[in-house]
């Protein structure tokens, strides 16, 4: 009987925990490393932009206005804040969350490797 409860628990603790991981609860050493999949084009030393800009300081930074960086219409155009949420969202599928943006990454497709760098991201101020 307990068995059976906590397998249809399951489901629901899992589906709990995604956006636990999108709100910044990831580890930021293991973030660190997954980054390394984003160095060919950001850095996140302030105001060191590359082919992407400049990712010190993202979190809570309104899309599209990162000094001294060229960005495409679409992202200019973008009307939000880069939140948790919202950079889990966008990590998930780039070209969905902001149609017409330059960047060429496919996006990062397992929710623990987007917690994992948004919580590496977060320290970057």
């Amino acid at each position: 009987m307990i068995a059976r409860a906590m397998l249809a628990a399951l489901p629901v603790a899992l589906l709990m925990s995604v956006p636990a991981l999108a709100q910044g609860q990831g580890d930021a050493a293991a973030g660190e490393k997954v980054f390394n999949q984003c160095k060919a084009c950001h850095t996140v030393q302030a105001g060191q932009n590359r082919v992407g800009p400049s990712l010190h300081g993202v979190v809570g930074r309104k899309a599209g206005t990162a000094e001294g960086f060229s960005y495409s219409p679409a992202m200019k155009g973008a009307n939000f804040t880069w939140t948790p949420e919202n950079l889990d969202k966008y990590l998930a599928d780039p070209k969905a969350v902001v149609a017409g943006n330059k960047m060429a990454f496919p996006g990062l497709k397992k929710p623990e490797d987007r917690a994992n760098v948004i919580a590496y991201l977060a320290q970057q101020k």
